[in-house]
């Protein structure tokens, strides 16, 4: 699940670790208030608006101004909330910006020169530990960091048996060239961003950039912040932090009635009980010339119901010209899927486009006569190859 950057700043400081402050806005009196507030706290008429959306490259997109004056914050507060806001990272069509953050300047001058430096932990999956992956080359994405100059990018490998040594965050603070105060500073903040990242099952964490200000102090300017789903049950509370106006409206209504659902953009609908099967039919989709146009998973219990809402969810999307439906039988009997397909088909009352239903495992053959006995306009199979052919001939014509 991920967070917007105000609320992955809450999480970190209340594990201590020093951010860029900032207050949450969703109108323009609300922004106003928020800069009144910033102003006096941090005695700087300078603040900075930076939009909230899941996505990053905002900068670029016009989604970060900085306001000299309330002037200068109304209207560039204005003219952020509600843009769409079009990154790197958005795709074309962009993201409606909701919500804005209204931040201190934490570019103040001082006695040395500021710095800013990449950080991220996340997890690498072919050791099997977590990492934490540190640049000198802070506020440039990390993949042209990687690309242009890979030997400034540092990896530190941690062992899940003792976490986090104080020898590696001083070693990190050491890579990054830091000394005095400095380097105290960035030892304790490796610290207790490491903490956070483990206490609350993330993901992802990614500071970018993470700045060494004109008076030495250590400071996340922005936070990427992505929970494990499988881990939110243990925690409810960051559970309430989804934002639904930043999923896609399809992926939210399958999720609510518990469907695993990918929009993709093909034009092949899929329809398969157990992710393993999901892949490989789309595979077969590719091979057979189509694209897929979701992931979708209806799990164990393919009943009536469960595959009407399926069916609904799929053909929201008008770039869909073919349904495949891939079915094992293993646990939830092949006929009774079978049944369930031809009662939604009916329920429906049309699916405008043709519909392949291939059935495979327990009482697979009486599932194949069911549906071709309904008088429906499906197109059976029991092997993945014959239905992959149907998919490709259908397309064709």
């Amino acid at each position: 699940m991920n967070l917007h950057e105000y609320q992955g700043k809450q999480i970190l400081k209340s594990f201590g670790v020093t951010v860029q402050e900032g207050v949450v806005a969703e109108n323009l009196e609300q922004a106003v208030k928020g800069y009144e507030e910033i102003k006096t706290k941090f005695n700087s008429p300078i603040t900075v608006i930076k939009a909230q959306i899941h996505a990053g490259g905002r900068g670029k997109g016009g989604g970060v101004k900085v306001a000299k004056n309330l002037d200068e914050l109304k209207d560039k507060a204005s003219a952020i909330l509600g843009m769409q806001l079009i990154t790197p990272q958005t795709g074309p069509k962009g993201k409606k910006v909701h919500k804005i953050l209204i931040a201190q300047d934490v570019y103040y001058p001082g006695p040395q020169p500021t710095k800013e430096f990449y950080m991220s932990i996340l997890l690498d999956r072919s050791k099997g530990r977590n990492v934490i992956m540190y640049s000198t080359e802070g506020g440039m994405e990390i993949e042209e960091v990687a690309e242009k100059t890979p030997h400034l990018i540092w990896k530190e490998t941690i062992d899940p048996k003792v976490g986090l040594l104080p020898f590696q965050a001083r070693k990190i603070a050491f890579n990054l060239g830091l000394t005095g105060n400095a380097f105290k500073e960035m030892t304790s903040f490796v610290a207790k961003l490491y903490k956070a990242y483990e206490s609350i099952d993330a993901s992802l964490f990614e500071i970018n950039p993470l700045l060494k200000t004109s008076d030495d102090k250590i400071i996340a300017v922005d936070a990427k912040v992505v929970l494990d789903d499988n881990a939110l049950f243990r925690h409810p509370d960051l559970a309430e932090m989804r934002d639904i106006l930043e999923e896609d409206p399809t992926e939210v209504e399958a999720k609510a009635a518990g469907l695993n659902y990918v929009k993709l953009d093909g034009n092949v609908g899929c329809m398969v009980n157990g992710a393993g099967l999901a892949m490989a039919t789309m595979d077969i989709i590719k091979l057979s010339g189509g694209e897929p146009a979701n992931f979708l998973d209806v799990g164990g219990t393919a009943n009536a119901e469960r595959v009407e809402k399926a069916f609904r969810i799929i053909l929201k999307d008008k770039n869909v010209k073919a349904i495949l439906v891939n079915i094992f039988g293993g646990i939830v009997r092949c006929d009774r899927v079978a049944q369930g397909i031809v009662d939604a088909y009916k329920n429906l009352g049309n699916i405008p486009v043709p519909l392949i239903v291939r059935l495979q495992g327990t009482n697979a053959e009486l599932a194949k006569q069911l549906i071709d006995q309904s008088g429906l306009k499906v197109y059976s199979a029991i092997e993945l190859q014959e239905a992959a052919n149907l998919v490709k001939q259908l397309i064709k014509n």
